[in-house]
């Protein structure tokens, strides 16, 4: 499969999630939890099967992989709890903040130039969440969930630059299966029930999301750049607002495609500058 046919693949996939956590009816951990459970026990019998010595990664990238889990719970659950808690158009498109994240941490944390271009698309995405944050209750439910999905785009900004970076280096399905082992882990303390009329989401979010859709999102950015990834995950935010208006019923507001707009248009912002440096 082409590497670009993987990664949009693996966002229409993705893209599903909104409408099938609305649906779920149970907690944010429980549905992190026990979808993981169900990932990385496939993912396990696949890599026994396959030979787990001939894949396993390098003790120097292992710590990675493991921190890779760590941020991936934070954006996960930071995302769920912004689809549980606004629409999803606010939920996806706060989301999609990350490109800026990344410029801004490269410029802050790398001494990479803070063009003014790059300061341009900070102010931009900035004015864009203000529109956002504008048409909600201060303090209120939209309020929080607006928040939660800034989080989860901070948190999947460092997720892109973790793979990026290790997706060459170690097995696509490696790089699902720990992570998930990881959150299992980190979540197992605060289960306390199995909410069984939920299974068939624990499964079906195990299968599709946690193991099918990353391992085609890493398999194809081992050989896309970071930029070219970053243009195909704007289907993304496309794709989940258009199932959650067939299947929710749930119109977006002007402010919310207002205010979104700008955050889009400001990580297209982001990729530009990212393109004229390569290039220059």
């Amino acid at each position: 499969m082409m590497p670009s046919l993987s990664i949009l693949l693996a966002l229409l996939l993705w893209s599903s999630l909104g409408v099938i956590v609305r649906l779920a009816g149970v907690s944010e951990i429980e549905l992190i939890f026990y979808s993981s459970v169900v990932a990385a026990g496939l993912q396990g019998v696949i890599l026994t099967v396959m030979g787990w010595s001939r894949h396993a990664p390098q003790r120097g990238h292992l710590k990675y992989v493991v921190l890779l889990g760590c941020v991936g719970l934070l954006n996960t659950f930071a995302f769920y709890y912004a689809f549980r808690h606004t629409t999803i158009a606010n939920a996806v498109l706060t989301h999609y903040i990350a490109p800026v994240i990344v410029a801004f941490l490269a410029a802050l944390f790398l001494k990479e130039k803070a063009t003014r271009l790059i300061v341009a698309a900070i102010i931009l995405s900035s004015a864009g969440l203000l529109i956002m944050l504008g048409g909600v209750a201060p303090g209120g439910s939209d309020t929080a969930g607006i928040i939660a999905g800034l989080v989860s785009g901070c948190a999947y900004a460092v997720i892109i630059i973790l793979a990026r970076t290790y997706a060459p280096r170690v097995h696509p399905l490696v790089m699902t299966f720990i992570p998930n082992v990881v959150i299992v882990v980190l979540l197992a303390p605060f289960i306390r029930e199995f909410p069984l009329h939920a299974a068939w989401v624990f499964v079906l979010i195990g299968v599709v999301h946690s193991t099918a859709a990353p391992i085609l999102y890493y398999r194809g950015m081992r050989s896309v750049s970071a930029n070219k990834a970053a243009v195909l995950g704007y289907l993304e935010p496309v794709m989940a607002i258009l199932f959650s208006m067939l299947l929710l019923k749930e119109l977006p507001g002007l402010r919310s495609l207002g205010g979104g707009l700008l955050i889009i248009l400001s990580g297209y912002m982001m990729l530009r500058n990212r393109e004229e440096v390569l290039a220059g």
